[in-house]
């Protein structure tokens, strides 16, 4: 069984989608970034924490990898063109959709007041409608990859919903109906509602 360490509303969502889409078993220990629980997993306080085998794994994406890989599902295999494409749709989501949404987030009220500069909330929404427009024109099918649901399609409505809630618009008609489609999967449906 795996242990996740986290809570429901931070990236620890995707984590607990991946394990409830894979069926595998899972405790889960609520406990917010930086806090002692946390500290003592992952010196930088950041959440989610993933223990398995006795190993400690830290950063969501590395933790949906490693689940996929071991479980050979929610991805292609390693070592195939279709993994490098879908390798490179994860990290665009991680270049342009989730940092922008980070920085909007740091400014917001993560970093310490006298360095925040809400200001650059503006240009940073502007460049995530950018960023999401040429997304919507990668879009091949029902999921990011096509046909198959992989770790792309649970980052990609994780940070859509994200920005639903930072109020950063999501305006394109393909998008708005692909993540209603994701937000209804079962699996996404009973870890929305461990987030209540």
């Amino acid at each position: 069984m795996y242990t996740v360490t986290g809570i429901p509303l931070t990236r620890t969502f995707r984590v607990l989608w991946a394990l409830e889409e894979l069926g595998e078993p899972y405790e889960l220990k609520q406990h917010g970034p930086r806090s002692p629980e946390v500290q003592a997993l992952n010196v930088s306080g950041k959440v989610p924490v993933l223990q398995a085998d006795g190993e400690t794994i830290t950063d969501s994406t590395a933790i949906l990898t490693y689940l996929a890989d071991k479980h050979g599902a929610l991805t292609a295999p390693a070592g195939t063109v279709a993994r490098a494409k879908q390798d490179a749709i994860t990290h665009l989501l991680l270049d342009e959709v989730d940092a922008v949404l980070w920085a909007a987030a740091r400014h917001s009220f993560i970093l310490p007041e006298e360095q925040r500069v809400p200001e650059v909330k503006g240009s940073l929404k502007w460049e995530f409608s950018h960023n999401l427009s040429r997304l919507e024109g990668k879009m091949a099918g029902p999921f990011l990859m096509g046909e198959e649901f992989t770790i792309a399609d649970i980052i990609c409505t994780h940070c859509l919903n994200w920005a639903r809630s930072a109020k950063f618009p999501v305006e394109g008609e393909k998008l708005q109906d692909y993540g209603k489609r994701m937000r209804d999967r079962e699996a996404y449906q009973r870890v929305a509602a461990l987030a209540k």
